[in-house]
């Protein structure tokens, strides 16, 4: 089957067409045959189309929204243009699969969409202002380009981690607000860490009940995930994806009491202190100059700029007390696994990171460590580290993939 996985966004949409119609992932059956994205939707958009083996399309025009975006990704994929093999017309794609951010308590795993999972979706558009809208507007746009006889699967970021106790979710305020708001932790990246979760048990080839391992989802967004008995038991992002580690351009863990000092202090309103600190903060706010970990990597390198070091060193500070805080939470785990682009590509990163392990007896192998990136997956501790640490790489999209043939399936 033709699965086009969706990943809109407020001002951006994410796409990748994957074809997959095996029982099983390990059987490397599964084939990308297009990606791409589209940003700066509402005003002069980029675009980026590329099929697998040529040469991408890079283009600049106006594109009013999502609905717009959606359908110039349609035209191309069912154009010659494209040159994909397996599509000649929009009937060759044969569902779609999208990544929801939201899905609150009510939902629990992937869905196929209808009616009232729709309107489930918006009703958690309180909880995901800038995300879930977005998420609506391209299930629409599907509805209105290809019709409602095209199946479609909801697959939540939040869903993985609704197996957290109470211990881990609730927050310390006073209960009603749980009651009548639903204010608590739900956690995102949960896709990707279920991901890592199942190739994990699959390199060992053990049942889902005997993974206990820490998984790091460390990007732009940055997260982490204590697995007990194959389900998620605590995750660092909460209500919000904000709250948590330093991220590119998210603070992470603040004293809630800055939120409104800042406010005070610079005169902003509280939409704009707290898009300061999803926007402006974490690795970006700290260097004054990127919130992309290589560039703060050579900046250190090369001019030993103080700053760009304070920012890289607060970043594997902050994952290295986590990962503390979860092996506690957990009483101990089998492994630690980085995935995400900063976890799967940066030796040093990696080694800040475990450096402040030693003392549970954590170590390294240094050559596989500086070998094992590049999309590689494999054990990159010594024989003896009291954890193994592994690097695999994440792949959300075929995952959504997957559970969409799953739910049609069934």
């Amino acid at each position: 089957m033709n699965i086009l996985v969706l990943n809109c966004g407020s001002s951006t949409l994410k796409f990748q067409l994957i074809s997959t119609d095996s029982e099983k992932i390990e059987n490397h059956s599964d084939q990308r045959l297009a990606h791409g994205q589209i940003e700066r939707i509402g005003g002069a958009a980029i675009i980026t189309l590329k099929a697998e083996g040529k040469s991408p399309k890079r283009s600049a025009e106006p594109v009013r929204d999502i609905k717009s975006a959606v359908e110039i990704v349609l035209r191309w994929i069912a154009s010659d243009e494209s040159g994909i093999e397996q599509v000649s017309s929009l009937s060759d794609i044969h569902a779609i699969g999208h990544r929801v951010v939201h899905g609150g308590e009510h939902f629990t795993e992937s869905v196929l969409i209808d009616d009232e999972v729709l309107h489930g979706i918006e009703d958690c558009i309180d909880l995901a202002p800038l995300h879930n809208p977005a998420n609506v507007a391209g299930i629409n746009a599907i509805r209105n380009t290809l019709g409602k006889g095209v199946p479609q699967a909801a697959v939540f970021d939040t869903a993985f981690h609704q197996t957290l106790p109470e211990i881990a979710y609730l927050y310390a305020l006073p209960y009603q607000f749980y009651r009548r708001h639903k204010i608590r932790r739900y956690g995102f990246h949960g896709t990707s860490h279920r991901y890592i979760a199942y190739r994990y048990r699959n390199m060992l080839n053990i049942p889902r009940e005997n993974v206990k391992i820490l998984t790091l989802h460390l990007g732009n967004g940055c997260s982490i995930a204590a697995i007990k008995d194959g389900k998620s038991f605590d995750t660092s992002m909460g209500l919000t994806p904000l709250e948590g580690l330093v991220m590119g351009t998210r603070s992470g863990d603040i004293d809630p009491a800055i939120f409104e000092f800042i406010a005070a202090k610079e005169g902003l309103s509280v939409q704009e202190a707290e898009t300061l600190l999803n926007t402006q903060s974490g690795l970006l706010g700290i260097s004054g100059l990127t919130n992309d970990m290589r560039e703060l990597l050579a900046e250190a390198e090369e001019n030993n700029d103080r700053r760009s070091k304070i920012a890289i060193e607060i970043f594997c500070y902050r994952v290295s007390k986590y990962i503390g805080a979860y092996l506690a939470a957990i009483n101990g785990a089998d492994a630690i696994v980085f995935s995400g682009g900063i976890g799967e590509n940066s030796p040093y990163i990696r080694s800040l990171i475990c450096e402040r392990l030693n003392w549970l007896g954590v170590r390294l192998d240094k050559e596989k460590n500086e070998v094992q990136t590049n999309g590689n997956e494999g054990i990159i501790s010594i024989d003896g580290s009291s954890i193994n640490i592994y690097t695999i790489p994440t792949n959300e999209e075929l995952l959504i993939a997957r559970d969409t043939v799953r739910l049609i399936g069934s």
